[in-house]
């Protein structure tokens, strides 16, 4: 069950297709949603050392950084307004953050049952110093589960979930089933012999686990590394979500699981769903 999302605003490619997923599953369910916007406007002072004479030059650059961000913010902000006006969700207030944008994201993340952004915007647009730091900050602080979308909208109709033998892998699988955000998806589950915490048995347990949401399964058992093989199985298959679970300890360990999701967040075009 889905009653209130939140969705980051950052006036990105990523925040319209963050906007469009958040307001079709505020749809299906029902749900409210809370804008957030993810930009930290003291960042844009830094324009980089100033060589002697061209502090006007230097100011320009600032003041011109901040009008760019503050409209892009602004666009995006009228763009999540109309897309909840146009499929009749309730948009229940825009919280406007101009500090540390990701403590926002956790203070609001609280109570609400999913996060909708770009995460892999961190990287690409510098709202961070640290992408990989602050990734690991949210999901130490519990701001799960999040749906990190990819730049370009693709409908959800298979769902590949990534099996390891952790107890938070199978979290994330409880998590998306009792969601179950898109009603009649599809699921094909694929477990890597080479991972530390191999159990080929586990694929048939956790297929009949779904199975009794009423779920239809595919199960595969592959040679192979999540780290360096998941991305091209997904994309051999064609799947439009990827699940997978995190432990906020193995990330920050970066053993095996942490590592895999990390790596997916820089590269894929494929949309996440982060869980426990």
């Amino acid at each position: 069950m889905i009653k209130r999302i939140l969705v980051g605003l950052g006036g990105t490619p990523f925040t319209a297709v963050a906007t469009r997923c958040a307001t079709e599953l505020g749809d299906i369910h029902q749900a409210q949603l809370t804008g957030v916007t993810v930009v930290d406007t003291s960042k844009l002072d830094n324009v980089g050392s100033v060589p002697a004479g061209a502090d006007a030059y230097a100011q320009r650059m600032r003041k011109k950084k901040l009008k760019v961000t503050r409209e892009g913010t602004e666009h995006a902000i009228s763009l999540f307004k109309e897309h909840c006006s146009k499929n009749q969700v309730i948009c229940r207030r825009i919280q406007y953050e101009e500090g540390d944008t990701f403590e926002a994201m956790i203070r609001e993340a609280r109570f609400n049952d999913l996060t909708i952004f770009g995460l892999r915007s961190i990287f690409e647009y510098g709202f961070v110093a640290d992408p990989d730091k602050a990734i690991i900050k949210l999901l130490r602080q519990g701001v799960r589960p999040i749906l990190a979308v990819a730049e370009n909208y693709r409908p959800i109709k298979t769902v590949l979930i990534a099996l390891s033998g952790s107890m938070e892998s199978a979290k994330s699988i409880r998590e998306f089933l009792h969601l179950n955000p898109w009603p009649g998806v599809k699921l094909l589950m694929v477990h890597f012999k080479g991972q530390k915490d191999s159990d080929p048995f586990l694929l048939n347990k956790a297929s009949d686990f779904c199975q009794s949401y009423g779920f239809d399964v595919k199960t595969d058992l592959v040679e192979g590394n999540p780290r360096s093989d998941l991305l091209h199985y997904a994309m051999d298959h064609k799947v439009d979500l990827i699940v997978m679970g995190n432990s906020s300890g193995n990330i920050i360990k970066r053993s095996l699981l942490g590592d895999t999701v990390l790596e997916l967040i820089h590269s894929t075009e494929i949309p996440l769903f982060l869980s426990q």
